[in-house]
């Protein structure tokens, strides 16, 4: 690193914990520095690999049951023994119901837990490709190129558009892994950003947030009825909308030339 305080600060900054001031001289260097956005892409892969590798626990499913046949059993013996609510059994019944409450938020945190991991995955991929060699299967600008290249190598054949003209030229395409299944990650680039389209078709209820934040990057989400998509990018978000709505349109227009 030929930038000392770029190395100093830049896990403090992916930490959220660099204050404002100094987080913004060093997106700006960040931005400008070709060697020191590598370098930011090094150790985000370094920290999603590391990340990947700690385990996660899981209550036991049947938990939630025994701790309401638990409750029913406390609140039988208090009927049929209303004298001996001693402090001990009231005790007791407290204990069980914050056993209640903490199931239900484990079970809300698992839900939640879900999307995440979801998220997680897609800017991991997002990550690594950004390193050398990673990017792209096929390096075309042509729609007609791209959307071929996909066939016999996915079950489905993902939408392709280029967007040149309103100044998101496609760039090409990968094979990608996420949400347990070979996916299409679409290549498009906005000046110096890269955006990663992640494509995949649905298969129930779409769970994840409509906007995220990780580590200077934005994560997008939405689903149409035959699609899932994930648009990651270091892009501002204001723009990663804009090339989001882009997307939405070219799928409209493609389902009316259809119709």
């Amino acid at each position: 690193m030929s930038h000392p305080n770029v190395d100093s600060q830049l896990d403090t900054y992916l930490d959220g914990e660099l204050p404002a001031m100094e987080t913004a001289s060093l997106e700006a260097h960040l931005a400008s520095c070709a060697a020191c956005g590598r370098f930011r892409h090094r150790r985000l892969a370094l920290r999603q690999a590391i990340a990947g590798q700690l385990p996660r626990f899981q209550a036991p499913e049947a938990l939630p049951g025994r701790v309401r046949a638990a409750l029913r059993e406390l609140s039988g013996s208090r009927r049929a023994h209303p004298a001996a609510a001693s402090p001990a059994w009231r005790w007791l019944v407290l204990a069980a119901s914050l056993a209640v409450v903490a199931v239900g938020g484990w079970r809300l945190g698992t839900n939640h837990t879900a999307a995440e991991r979801l998220a997680d995955e897609v800017f991991a991929s997002h990550v690594r490709s950004l390193m050398p060699g990673h990017l792209t299967d096929v390096l075309s600008s042509d729609q007609h190129t791209v959307k071929p290249w996909f066939n016999g190598k996915l079950d489905f054949s993902p939408p392709v558009y280029d967007f040149s003209g309103r100044g998101y030229p496609l760039l090409g395409g990968r094979l990608d892994y996420v949400n347990g299944r070979p996916v299409a990650a679409l290549v498009y680039g906005r000046r110096q950003h890269v955006i990663n389209v992640f494509v995949w078709p649905v298969r129930g209820p779409e769970r994840g947030a409509t906007g995220l934040g990780r580590q200077g990057y934005h994560l997008l989400h939405w689903a149409t009825p035959e699609y899932a998509y994930w648009a990651a990018s270091d892009l501002g978000l204001r723009e990663l909308h804009d090339f989001a709505r882009l997307l939405k349109l070219g799928d409209s227009a493609a389902a009316a030339s259809e119709r």
